[in-house]
C-alpha cells in the first residue's frame, strides 16, 4: 500500500470539503448583507401611458442602486402585479438594463404592453399596474418596500403576435382535422395573408396546426379578430382573400370574383380563369392571338381580378410585373420575370410578354396565389 498516496488523497480530499464549507459560510455573508432598494424615481407614480406598441415607444424604470457592504455585484429585476396585487405571484418579471446589472429598465410599449395583457387589462381597456423592484444577490432576493403604480391604455389587437396562423375547419378546403390546416403567408410582423374558398361550415384559426393550437376568430360581419372561438361561415362557395392583422386586431375579408387574363392591345380579358384550389387559377388550352399594331406584333398582358368587399361592392384591380416595362422573354428568363404583383390600371405599364413560340398557339395559364409561394407568380406553358 503506498501510504504517500494515501495521504495526499485524503489531504487533498479535506482541502475540498474545507472550501466548500468556506463557500457556504461566505454565501450565507453576502446574502446577510444586502439592502433593498427602496428609493424608487421614475417614473412617477400613477403616470398615464397610452400605449403604441408598434412604435419604438418606451417607458423608463429608475431606483437606487441596493447596498451591499462586500461592494459585491447586485442584480435587478422589476416586478409587476395588478394595481391590488402583493407581489406573491407578479404577473411578470423583467430584468433591468445590462442583462440585469443597472438600476434602470427601459421598457417598450409593446413589452408593457403584453404585461399590461397578462394582468387582465384588455384591448382598448385601461388599467393599472403596480410595480417593485427585486435586488439580489446569489439566491438571496430582497424586494423594495415602496411601489409605485403606472397606469395603461391599451391599444386593439394583440399583446402577443402569432409567429404563424392556420386555417381548418369543415369551411376550409383542408377539412376539419387541425393537423391538415393550411398556414397563411406572412406578409409582415402579425400581418397574414390567404387566397382561399370557402363553404357553409365552421372556420377556425389556429396559432399551429393542431388541436391544442391557440385559437382566434372572427367577430360578427368579419368585423375584428378576438381570441378563442370559431367563426360559422355561411353564404355558399366562394372564393376569398382573407387579410388578418393581429396588430391591430383589424380583418379584411375581399371576394375573388373572377381572374381574367388582360390583353392590353384590345384593353379587355380575353380569357377567365377557373379556380382550382389551393390560391390557383388555371386555364387549359386557350388560343393566344398577339395583336397586329403598324409597327409589328403586340403581345402585352396582365391579370385583372374582380373584386367585391364585405359591404358588397364591386371593384377591379390589377396583379402585373415589378418592371415597368419589359422585353420579350425567353427560355433563359429567370423566374422572377413571371412574379405577380398588384399594379395600377394602366394599359400598358407594369405588363408582361408572352414568349414569341406562343403567338397562334394554345397554351395553359396559371395564376399561383398559394400561401406557400415565397413570391406570387403565374405560368404560361404552351400546348
Amino acid at each position: 500500500m503506498n501510504t504517500k498516496r494515501t495521504y495526499s488523497t485524503f489531504l487533498l480530499f479535506t482541502l475540498v470539503l474545507l472550501g466548500m464549507q468556506g463557500c457556504k459560510k461566505e454565501e450565507k455573508e453576502l446574502n446577510l448583507n444586502l439592502t433593498p432598494a427602496n428609493a424608487l424615481f421614475a417614473p412617477s407614480d400613477n403616470l398615464f401611458v397610452r400605449l403604441q406598441p408598434a412604435t419604438s415607444a418606451s417607458v423608463v424604470f429608475e431606483w437606487e442602486q441596493a447596498k451591499s457592504e462586500e461592494g459585491t455585484l447586485v442584480m435587478y429585476q422589476i416586478a409587476f402585479d395588478k394595481e391590488g396585487g402583493d407581489f406573491s405571484n407578479p404577473v411578470a418579471k423583467q430584468l433591468s438594463d445590462g442583462g440585469g446589472a443597472q438600476n434602470r429598465l427601459t421598457l417598450s410599449h409593446k413589452d408593457l404592453n403584453r404585461i399590461a395583457s397578462q394582468a387582465g387589462i384588455a384591448a382598448l381597456g385601461s388599467g393599472k399596474l403596480k410595480w417593485a423592484v427585486l435586488s439580489s444577490k446569489g439566491p438571496h432576493i430582497v424586494q423594495s418596500q415602496n411601489t409605485r403604480t403606472v397606469e395603461v391604455t391599451r391599444p386593439a389587437g394583440f399583446a402577443e403576435l402569432p409567429a404563424a396562423v392556420y386555417l381548418s375547419g369543415g369551411a376550409t378546403e383542408w377539412g376539419d382535422d387541425p393537423a391538415q390546416a393550411m398556414a397563411m403567408k406572412k406578409n409582415s410582423e402579425g400581418v397574414f395573408e390567404i387566397y382561399t374558398s370557402l363553404k357553409d361550415g365552421n372556420l377556425r384559426i389556429l396559432d399551429k396546426a393542431a388541436a391544442d393550437g391557440k385559437a382566434y376568430s372572427l367577430a360578427s360581419n368579419f368585423s375584428a379578430l378576438q381570441e378563442g372561438g370559431e367563426t360559422t361561415i355561411t353564404g355558399g362557395q366562394k372564393v376569398y382573400r382573407l387579410v388578418l392583422d393581429f396588430n391591430n386586431a383589424a380583418v379584411q375579408v375581399t371576394e375573388i370574383v373572377e381572374v381574367g387574363l388582360w390583353f392590353s392591345p384590345e384593353k379587355k380579358v380575353i380569357v377567365t380563369l377557373p379556380y382550382v384550389g389551393n390560391g390557383v387559377w388555371k386555364v387549359e388550352n386557350t388560343p393566344i392571338e398577339f395583336f397586329q399594331e403598324g409597327w409589328g406584333r403586340d403581345e402585352r398582358y396582365k391579370f385583372r381580378l374582380t373584386v367585391k368587399d364585405a359591404e358588397g361592392t364591386e371593384g377591379t384591380e390589377f396583379m402585373g410585373s415589378v418592371n415597368a416595362d419589359n422585353s420579350r422573354p425567353d427560355a433563359s428568363t429567370p423566374e422572377s420575370f413571371y412574379y405577380l404583383v398588384p399594379v395600377n390600371n394602366s394599359d400598358y405599364d407594369f405588363t408582361f410578354k408572352f414568349r414569341g413560340e406562343l403567338d397562334g398557339a394554345n397554351a395553359d395559364v396559371s395564376v399561383l396565389l398559394s400561401p406557400n409561394l415565397t413570391n406570387y407568380t403565374h405560368r404560361i406553358i404552351r400546348r
